[in-house]
């Protein structure tokens, strides 16, 4: 026979015997009533999680060891229990329903598929005759500049001269006017002038 899970109450009894404590002052430091402690150690009340985490702060374990003892607990109980054994086995296992059209999908993914690329195709031919259009040049008088260029160095017809490209017109340089006056070195004679009176004597 496997054995039988400890009681959370059994074991809570055994670590105060090891701590030298009792119920009224363990209830003290743990933040509980003395009632909510002992009737744990007496299993008539089980033990929450709230009241794991403050045992396990206070023995030095973790709250899981405390939640553990007391569902295997519960579960003993439970499996005891005849009234509950009966309605338990009184419930069938579920059963798993097959999906009943996934060849229906599989033939409506290939439609919408076809549908998608015959709605692109007229999209992909519209946008192809735009860039056709914006790629052949206008229909007006004027040559475009590629086209004047590839004219220009395209040999003429035969038959008719060429006319030739009248000469440049050289235009004479422009040479200011300028008169040169030459500075005389010395002042001009100032011609004598014999007095009239002393001349008469």
């Amino acid at each position: 026979m496997p054995k039988s899970p400890l009681s959370p109450g059994f074991v809570l009894k055994k670590l105060m015997d090891e701590y030298q404590t009792n119920p009224n002052r363990l209830s003290k430091e743990i933040g509980l009533t003395q009632t909510a402690v002992r009737l744990i150690t007496i299993d008539k009340a089980k033990i929450s999680v709230p009241v794991a985490l403050r045992l396990a702060k206070y023995f030095g374990t973790t709250p899981e060891y405390w939640i553990s003892l007391q569902n295997k607990f519960d579960l003993l109980e439970a499996s005891n229990d005849k009234a509950l054994d009966k309605i338990v086995k009184g419930i069938k296992k579920a059963e798993m329903v097959k999906k009943a059209a996934p060849a229906a999908a599989k033939k409506a993914a290939p439609a919408k598929d076809a549908k998608a690329k015959a709605s692109k195709k007229p999209a992909a031919k519209a946008a192809a005759s735009k860039v056709k259009a914006s790629a052949a040049p206008k229909k007006s008088g004027r040559l475009p500049k590629e086209a004047k260029a590839a004219a220009a160095g395209a040999p003429k017809k035969r038959g008719r001269k060429p006319k030739a490209a009248p000469a440049p017109v050289q235009e004479k340089p422009f040479v200011p006017h300028v008169v040169l006056i030459k500075k005389q070195d010395t002042a001009p004679a100032i011609p004598e002038v014999s007095d009239p009176v002393s001349s008469e004597e």
